[in-house]
């Protein structure tokens, strides 16, 4: 048999007849707990996380996700400035020709002297 298990999250909560406490292992379902015993007419519903915090019903929305915490890390933003663009550049091929016209060159006479 396996040891106990892990369970982070402790909601705790009390009514007319007696307490409860019950862990989970993740924020979300522990909040969803805490909801769930607050309608049910659960009084002093509490949630312990992991560092040992302790939250009241009021205090519950300190524990919901973030939507960067539901994000992969590379879709994440970073708080740094983005870049500018870079300008683009034309391509210059080495084996095309050039498009611009003759331009009158100096006649040095014949290529070949004997």
């Amino acid at each position: 048999m396996a040891g106990p298990a892990s369970v982070p999250y402790l909601v705790s909560g009390t009514n007319e007849y007696a307490s409860s406490n019950l862990g989970r292992g993740t924020a979300t379902v522990a909040l969803r707990l805490a909801r769930k015993l607050l309608r049910e007419g659960y009084m002093d519903v509490r949630v312990c996380t992991p560092r040992g915090r302790v939250l009241q019903a009021d205090e519950f929305d300190q524990l919901e996700p973030t939507e960067e915490s539901d994000m992969a890390k590379g879709q994440q933003r970073s708080n740094r400035e983005t870049k500018k663009p870079k300008k683009d550049k034309t391509k210059v091929i080495a084996a095309a020709p050039t498009r611009k016209e003759a331009a009158w060159q100096p006649d040095f006479g014949p290529a070949k002297k004997k």
